[in-house]
């Protein structure tokens, strides 16, 4: 950078190098002084918004894959999360997804980022912003520290699968899709429970009824979204990314493309190409290079590897 324009094939190459070392982009957040300053508070090396939205400008090519690659993944979890807060029509589901698929310690240092950020809790911003029916769990979903042990205990899961049924059958056929999300043991089964637990009740579920929970849960897609980000992140991905693909694709499942790749690149990105394969039949990589172009393929394809 430094005014004339980006060397965009250098940069292809770093997310290629440092894939799967986050330990790197610290090191390079940390030498850049002047974009990234510490926030004590966060833990954090976080960007300073003048040079995010100059960075954001010096990358058009790359539309926001390079600066989103290039920040804390608290700060960036945080940042959309604001932006689905606050953001024109922005989808909600951002904050599920957020919420329902890292891990303790990544939605907690990703809550004291927003803290950092925008001088407020996320949880309360929740609480404020979300006028509808699902502020309830929204609020517990963000503001969950779950257990991350492999225990789990089967007489549970079987108690809370049958909770679930009956919630699911003392839901009024004419109710509108708020009936089941404001449900009191939906929303503390879901908000509360290890992913293993949530697992294993969902698997019972599914046993004694012939059928999975989010198919019961329709007409709700936040409820949904919650099952299917909590059951299988690497599934939940694969199909965002394959939504995201598709010739009809509007904007916001199109910036969840870049969302998803740049997010789980360092995570379970293998899984995620494992699951698209059984979903589409074919490779990710090459269902990328077929649909993006320029250096944002090769960036996305840098961070996917081959």
């Amino acid at each position: 950078m430094g005014g004339l324009g980006v060397d965009e094939a250098a940069l292809v190459a770093a997310l290629g190098r440092w894939r799967r070392q986050p330990e790197r982009r610290a090191q390079f957040r940390r030498r850049f002084p002047g974009f990234f300053s510490a926030s004590a508070g966060a833990g954090i090396e976080r960007c300073e918004d003048e040079y995010l939205r100059h960075l954001e400008d010096e990358f058009a090519r790359f539309r926001d894959a390079a600066v989103l690659w290039a920040l804390h993944p608290w700060e960036r979890d945080a940042r959309w999360a604001h932006y689905a807060l606050h953001g024109a029509a922005h989808p909600r589901g951002v904050l599920v997804e957020v919420a329902c698929t890292r891990s303790a310690d990544d939605l907690l240092g990703a809550r004291r980022a927003y803290q950092a950020l925008h001088h407020r809790s996320l949880e309360e911003d929740v609480a404020y912003q979300v006028k509808d029916a699902t502020a309830g769990l929204l609020v517990g979903l963000v503001a969950a520290y779950r257990y991350e042990g492999a225990r789990v205990s089967e007489e549970l899961a079987a108690e809370e699968a049958k909770a679930l049924a009956a919630a699911v059958k003392a839901a009024p056929a004419t109710a509108s899709a708020s009936r089941l999300v404001q449900n009191e043991q939906v929303v503390r089964i879901l908000a509360t429970r290890s992913k293993p637990q949530l697992r294993a009740t969902f698997k019972i579920y599914k046993e004694l009824h012939g059928k999975p929970l989010e198919e019961d849960f329709a007409g709700e897609p936040c409820l949904q979204e919650a099952v299917r980000c909590l059951d299988s992140p690497p599934k939940y991905f694969a199909e965002v990314i394959g939504r995201a693909l598709r010739e009809d694709a509007d904007k916001h499942a199109k910036a969840a493309l870049t969302r998803a790749v740049v997010s789980r690149a360092d995570a379970d990105m293998e899984e995620i190409k494992d699951a698209y394969a059984k979903q589409h039949g074919a490779k990710l990589a090459d269902a990328v290079a077929k649909n993006t172009n320029g250096h944002y393929k090769d960036a996305l394809l840098a961070m996917i590897g081959k």
